[in-house]
């Protein structure tokens, strides 16, 4: 009776859930969910929760290790290369990665693709220990991936894979000549296959795709360790936590549990490949409602680079009071988060690997709607 009465609860609070197409912290898939409330009092039959295990004991090894070995299956990363569980987010990673890597060559510079808000932040943090160099001309709006001419003796090229607020998405990787690669993958992580052995670093936010807030992921080839700036916090030198298996402080235990519940689900889900034709089908759902709008609709990013995982779009030019209703009214039909970036307006949803075909389809089809009620005003 105690495990029907639980069951039906779990059921009522599912049921009662909305169609989150938040930026981040984003949608968590529904069978995690599940789990975590199960095992929230009493994990494993161990007597406790994640939220009071000790970061030190068995168990939590044991959490941390399959969390670590399932994104080394789920991405195939090499075994030349680390993986660190850290916090702060990508923004404290925008430091780290500077105070880890820009004395690698004497002239401590790096070169920096700037396609969006977060980029441009990181680029802006790196000066702080060296020489940022955009390496391509100023741009006035995010819309596009500029045209690059690298600098062989800098000691990393940055870019961020996917701009979440611009909606700007990488597809290849730049050509450096052999230059390191750092990029940002906070929300397109585990979205498309990736050859991690082309990059030197990768890091991600867990909240948009592969977990919940609080954890930060960094991939990291081995002989780019030990080459920190001597200011550099202990906490965020590489080789301190790689040494440390993640463990140089108290990392975000609980944080580090979902993230493995979510790469587990993943690969119950099919692993890449199989959420990269999902996120497919769905942004070309979103994108075609767009397209076939006759205008009502409009995505500003080019064609060719446009985010499969976040869509940002206007309604009717700009029209500030259609958009206003449409959140009104989205908002009424649980669906949640379409607001646009403070920083730009408009419309955004993002398509995470846990938002379904369904949930998609659900937007499109209230798009179409509003936009047959809506367009002779």
């Amino acid at each position: 009776m105690d495990c029907l009465n639980q069951r039906n609860g779990l059921l009522k609070a599912a049921a009662g859930r909305k169609v989150n197409f938040n930026a981040g912290p984003s949608k968590l898939p529904l069978p995690v969910l599940e789990r975590v409330q199960v095992e929230m009092m009493n994990f494993d039959g161990k007597g406790l929760s994640v939220l009071e295990m000790s970061h030190r004991s068995t168990e939590f090894a044991g959490i941390l290790n399959d969390a670590k070995n399932s994104l080394r299956t789920l991405l195939d990363i090499p075994d030349n290369y680390k993986i660190i569980f850290l916090q702060g987010g990508g923004c404290g990673q925008f430091s780290a990665v500077a105070m880890n890597l820009i004395a690698r060559k004497p002239g401590r510079t790096a070169d920096y693709i700037v396609t969006g808000t977060w980029s441009a932040k990181a680029a802006k943090e790196a000066e702080k220990y060296g020489k940022a160099r955009i390496v391509h001309p100023k741009s006035d709006t995010y819309t596009k991936i500029p045209q690059c001419t690298f600098n062989e003796d800098a000691s990393y090229v940055y870019y961020c894979a996917n701009e979440t607020v611009h909606g700007v998405e990488f597809v290849d990787v730049p050509d450096t000549k052999g230059v390191p690669i750092v990029t940002d993958m906070s929300s397109n992580i585990l979205s498309r296959p990736v050859d991690v052995s082309k990059f030197g670093v990768i890091f991600a936010g867990a909240q948009k795709n592969i977990g919940c807030a609080g954890v930060t992921v960094v991939i990291i080839r081995e002989d780019l360790l030990g080459l920190a700036v001597p200011e550099c916090p202990s906490v965020l030198n590489y080789k301190t936590q790689a040494d440390a298996n993640s463990l140089f402080n108290t990392p975000s235990c609980f944080g580090i549990y979902i993230m493995g519940l979510v790469l587990k689900w993943a690969s119950s889900f099919g692993g890449v490949s199989r959420l990269y034709k999902q996120n497919c089908i769905k942004s070309d759902l979103l994108y075609s409602a767009i397209n076939n709008s006759n205008g009502f609709y409009s995505c500003p990013v080019d064609e060719n680079c446009r985010s499969m995982m976040n869509v940002p779009f206007r309604i009717n030019g700009g029209d500030a009071a259609l958009e206003k209703k449409f959140l009104e009214e989205t908002d009424s039909e649980n669906m949640m988060g379409l607001k646009g970036h403070r920083s730009v307006g408009g419309i955004r949803a993002s398509l995470y690997n846990s938002i379904t075909i369904e949930e998609t389809e659900q937007l499109v089809d209230f798009m179409k709607d509003f936009q047959q009620r809506n367009c002779a005003l």
